[in-house]
């Protein structure tokens, strides 16, 4: 699959050493790797179809302080979509009140039928990416309906919603962040770790240091705003349990079979 990387913040924080060790994985997630510093109105996004440790381009990133108060990082084993830049992570959209979200996914979604219409309108061709045009649909939907934008209570309540529904039979680590919060899910055991300290909160699929981690809560959305946890969604009980068979469909379509 692939693994991903958020780090919400009360201050800006070095995230160098965390970033070193995150792309060392890269030897068993070769297909691309992605970096977003999301501090400003314009994320400052990097995206590369290279394996992560041996980019040039992520060496010389990595040689300078890498600053932020918000950020997220990938590093992809693809299962849908070719090696190309349009399918690597972060993805990003702007909602009609002018909010941007920015998604990064470890997982594959497998049954949603209410996805495939986006294949026309993405960039690339990976689930995740039209997972982010469903989600910004549902919030310019709601806010139409509202004829306001959304508090922060009203966004995390459709993300809660959209997880829930769409987490049977798929995997779905995702980390999300809407300009304000950032949101966290995980519903394959094992497969997503926190570290609180002083600064705020990092999110890791494997732990990134020796001391500090726990499980991030499991079946349940959960938001940080600068580094504090400020809402906790219902629990859906969707486990998703690996089956190396549900692959064999996407293998074949993508392989123009």
């Amino acid at each position: 699959m692939c693994e991903i990387y958020g780090f919400s913040g009360n201050r800006e924080k070095e995230l160098n050493q965390d970033l070193r060790v995150f792309y060392s994985h890269a030897c068993d997630h070769p297909n691309g790797w992605g970096l977003a510093l999301l501090d400003h109105s314009v994320p400052r996004i990097t995206r590369e179809v290279c394996r992560a440790d041996r980019s040039a381009l992520l060496r010389e990133r990595l040689s300078l302080p890498v600053t932020a108060k918000t950020a997220l990082a990938h590093i992809r084993l693809a299962t849908i979509g070719n090696e190309e830049a349009e399918n690597c992570h972060p993805f990003t959209a702007v909602d009609h009140s002018g909010r941007r979200w920015t998604l990064i996914h470890n997982g594959t979604i497998f049954e949603s039928d209410k996805l495939n219409r986006y294949v026309f309108r993405q960039q690339g061709e990976t689930d995740s990416e039209r997972l982010l045009l469903y989600l910004v649909d549902r919030i310019n939907e709601a806010t139409a309906q509202a004829k306001r934008e959304l508090t922060a209570a009203e966004r995390f309540a459709i993300l809660d919603g959209i997880v829930g529904n769409s987490s049977p039979k798929n995997k779905l680590n995702l980390l999300i962040y809407d300009s304000e919060l950032l949101y966290a899910h995980t519903n394959f055991r094992d497969s997503l770790y926190e570290r609180k300290d002083d600064d705020g909160v990092t999110i890791s699929t494997c732990p990134l240091t020796d001391s500090g981690w726990r499980p991030a809560p499991f079946t349940t959305l959960i938001a940080y705003r600068e580094g504090e946890r400020v809402f906790t969604g219902i629990d859906h009980h969707h486990e998703y349990l690996f089956d190396p068979s549900s692959y064999k469909p996407l293998y074949l379509a993508y392989s123009g079979l």
